[in-house]
This record gives structure tokens, C-alpha cells and sequence, in this order.
């Protein structure tokens, strides 16, 4: 939001001094980013019971899904990176390309990325996603924010069953 004065009048100063206070009170999970690419839903309670185990677990049962929610402009994930609160990182380092309006399942465990499944896995076995509360971090491949959320368990699943809806 730019604001600008022509004319500075007491009134004027204190709206623009109240609008900015009101800017800067905004948490950073609350933030709008100029970016086509969001977080679309998480799954971070794996149904069952967690079993990070590579065979036989259900990490590829906790999934991030991300979209592309531009009307016009096609997005390469390659340099994107995803974080967690405690720094778990993954970084998308193959050309995964999102047409407008399509997403991606980024899955725990091992599997075979495909375009065609919007599927990328991270090639991880353990969970990413805590279970009680995290915060998800989508960095641009220049390093800028493209989307950021918190969650907790109480506050922002209400039905309880480990997944949360984002941009719809």
C-alpha cells in the first residue's frame, strides 16, 4: 500500500500515521504475497497411526499442496524451496511446470515425481509437518516469499482430520 501526501495536514499526518501502524500490526502469517504459486491445503496429520518407516509407513500420507493460481502465467517450481518452523527445508530441484489453476502434491517418503500426477515426493521418510502446530514457509527461487501459514491443531482444524484448507 503506497501512500502519499501532497498536502501534510495534521489530520492527514494522523490517518497516514494510523494506517501505517495498522499495516505494521499485521502478522507476518496474515501477509498477502504478489505471487501466483500458494498454499492450497496441508495434510499434516497422516491418517493412522505416524510410521516414518520407508516400507510399510505413511509419510506419503502427509502432503503440502501447492497452486498455481494465476489466470494466465505458467509457473516452473525448479529453485522453489519449502520450509518448516524448525528449518526442515526441501528445495524443488527438477523442472516440475504448473499450468493456471493446476497444482502439486508435495508427498513425503520416496515415489516417482510425475507432471501428469501433480506429484513430487521429497525423497524423505521422516515427517515434516508437526502435528500439534508448524508454520509453512514457499520461498521464490530469488530468495522472496511467495506464501506463508501457521496452523495449530485446535485453532485451525476443526473437524480434526489432520488436513487445512488454504486460498480454496
Amino acid at each position: 500500500m503506497r501512500i502519499r501526501l501532497t498536502t501534510t495536514t495534521t489530520a492527514a499526518a494522523a490517518v497516514a500515521a494510523g494506517a501505517l501502524t495498522a499495516l505494521s500490526a499485521v502478522p507476518a502469517q496474515a501477509a498477502e504475497y504478489s505471487s501466483a504459486l500458494k498454499i492450497r491445503g496441508i495434510q499434516y496429520d497422516a491418517p493412522g497411526s505416524d510410521s516414518n518407516r520407508c516400507s510399510g509407513g505413511n509419510t506419503k500420507e502427509e502432503y503440502l499442496s501447492i497452486k498455481n493460481y494465476s489466470k494466465s502465467t505458467t509457473v516452473n517450481l525448479k529453485g522453489y524451496v519449502v520450509k518448516d518452523a524448525a528449518g526442515n527445508t526441501f528445495t524443488f530441484t527438477a523442472n516440475h511446470t504448473l499450468q493456471p489453476g493446476d497444482y502439486v502434491k508435495l508427498r513425503g517418503g520416496n515415489g516417482t515425481d510425475s507432471d501428469a500426477g501433480n506429484v513430487v515426493y521429497r525423497d524423505n521418510c521422516n515427517f515434516m509437518w508437526n502435528n500439534d502446530k508448524d508454520t509453512i514457509y514457499v520461498y521464490k527461487p530469488s530468495g522472496a516469499r511467495a506464501d506463508v501459514h501457521s496452523y495449530t491443531r485446535s485453532g485451525s482444524d476443526p473437524d480434526g482430520n489432520g488436513y487445512i484448507t488454504y486460498h480454496g
